[in-house]
């Protein structure tokens, strides 16, 4: 970042200079002739023009030196007040343009300085932390993306090198292929998750509301999982009341359900219970889907929502840590609210509320 030249800084001087000048001048100039005239008046002294010159080249003398004194004074008032504090702020601006996102101005270094640099330093500051956060997100999401594509990519790539071995058996060449179609479904979700999450994120997805049985919505997406619930050896239970016509995308809540619910199974062991809730009242209709799972400490949980955000590394190979923030988004869009409480070794419950007829 360019800062002004000397050369500018000298002609600031020389304006100030003369700014003083001319009113210095203008008032010793006033205060002589009041005192003179009051001295002619009262004392009936009467000046030669010999008198007038020398009080006039004093006067001009005392002007100049006062106006000198008068621009240092403010010279190093400015320097103090001013200056220091805004090249300061320029320095760490430079450092933040430079990609240094910690960088923060301490307020007691502009001591004696106006107090609205105090306020910019503040603001200063808080932009940095905001700016900070974006980069750290933006930087996480490109390693996560990357990571995440990095390691289907991988075992394709190592499954599809065996595949071309001679000599394979036929259960072992289906199995090889099997796991190919595995990673590739994987990879093929996460990008659409993506492209999903970013067009939410984008209001690129407008909600297309039409009126339906949430009840019998929750009941369908819970059966999609009877093959997963038979073979983990997992209960599930229901208690949905009957008749609840919400007004809603329906293919947006489905994807809520749909995530919620592998999320309890998936983290569920056998022999434990998965349970989905719905109770409504005349302006909203309550979902709750809870398991008893390994749960998550207050930490992961106060970071579930967060893109790619995965609390339990055990379980990072089953996802992609995108179902909970699309969760999140498309719930925000239909206007309702999500919770979530857990505790680990206990079980997870999640808290879907939803108006039943949205704001228009």
């Amino acid at each position: 970042m360019k800062r002004r030249g000397g050369y500018a800084g000298f002609l600031r001087g020389v304006h100030r200079y003369l700014l003083f000048f001319a009113m210095t001048a203008f008032l010793v100039t006033c205060c002589m002739l009041l005192f003179l005239n009051i001295l002619t008046d009262t004392l009936h002294i009467t000046f030669t023009d010999e008198n007038i010159g020398m009080a006039a080249k004093l006067t001009f003398g005392n002007v100049v030196l006062l106006s000198l004194l008068f621009t240092v004074i403010d010279i190093l008032r400015r320097r103090r007040a001013v200056h220091r504090p805004v090249n300061r702020i320029l320095q760490a601006a430079d450092r933040l343009i430079a990609g240094d996102f910690s960088v923060r101005i301490a307020p007691p270094d502009f001591s004696g300085a106006d107090g609205c640099f105090d306020d910019i330093a503040d603001c200063f500051n808080r932009l940095a932390q905001e700016l900070g956060s974006v980069e750290t997100l933006r930087t996480d999401f490109i390693a996560n993306v990357s990571h995440e594509m990095k390691t289907p990519l991988a075992v394709i790539h190592n499954y599809g090198t065996l595949l071309q071995q001679p000599g394979l058996s036929e259960e072992t060449r289906m199995e090889y292929a099997g796991v190919i179609t595995q990673s590739s479904r994987r990879l093929a979700d996460m990008v659409t998750n993506i492209l999903k999450l970013n067009r939410l994120e984008n209001q690129q997805i407008y909600p297309q509301a039409t009126e339906y049985d949430l009840g019998e919505q929750l009941r369908e997406c819970l059966l999609q999982y009877e093959d997963i619930w038979d073979a983990a050896g997992i209960e599930p239970v229901t208690d949905i009341v009957d008749g609840v016509r919400i007004k809603a995308d329906a293919e947006l809540l489905a994807l809520v359900w749909n995530n919620l619910l592998s999320n309890a199974f998936k983290f569920t062991e056998s022999g434990g219970v998965v349970s989905v809730s719905l109770r409504a009242d005349d302006t909203y209709a309550t979902v709750r889907v809870k398991d008893t799972g390994c749960g998550m400490t207050p930490e992961v949980g106060a970071r579930i929502f967060e893109k790619f955000y995965q609390g339990d590394a055990s379980r990072a190979v089953q996802g992609n840590g995108l179902g909970l923030a699309l969760v999140k988004r498309v719930v925000d869009i239909l206007q309702g609210t999500i919770s979530v409480e857990s505790a680990s070794g206990v079980g997870t419950v999640f808290t879907v509320r939803l108006r039943r007829r949205p704001h228009e």
